[in-house]
């Protein structure tokens, strides 16, 4: 299992706070809110439109050092949309982006979901190389390129 390690020991809450995105009160509120219901303190605090998919996804970046890809302007080649099923990008919300040689590069809302790089890692034979887009690109892009394979 792989074990990311943090670039810096802040929270996403607190990265957002100084990144003037958000301020305390919302994250006490979505902190609350995780309390009771559970869940992703990025995608609570998107879904009660405290932060854009985007903060949260260039928050990620920042804590972990993955780098951030939008991917509205990005061609992805039909070979390497075909080395991962669409059952599995939709699964993870994941897309593969690139290929060289054995390494294989995904843009991924969650990169901290071990689970996903694993199971690309064994079906596609490649070691993965991780960047970080948002949901709704990574969704985009799925209906983009899969619709076009399938």
């Amino acid at each position: 299992m792989k074990n990311f390690k943090k670039t810096t020991t802040k929270q996403l809450g607190e990265l957002l706070i100084e990144r003037e995105v958000i301020n305390h009160e919302q994250l006490d509120l979505a902190l609350e809110y995780q309390d009771k219901n559970g869940g992703l303190m990025g995608e609570i605090l998107v879904q009660m439109k405290f932060a854009t998919e985007k903060d949260i996804a260039q928050a990620l970046t920042c804590q972990y050092g993955f780098p951030y890809l939008p991917l509205a302007n990005y061609d992805i080649d039909p070979e390497v949309i075909n080395s991962v099923p669409e059952s599995l990008c939709r699964k993870f919300c994941l897309i593969p982006i690139d290929k060289i040689g054995k390494s294989l590069t995904l843009a991924m809302a969650n990169p901290l979901n071990f689970q996903a790089t694993e199971d690309v890692e064994l079906i596609t034979g490649c070691t993965v190389q991780i960047f970080v887009s948002t949901t709704s690109e990574i969704k985009q892009s799925i209906d983009k390129y899969y619709s076009k394979t399938g």
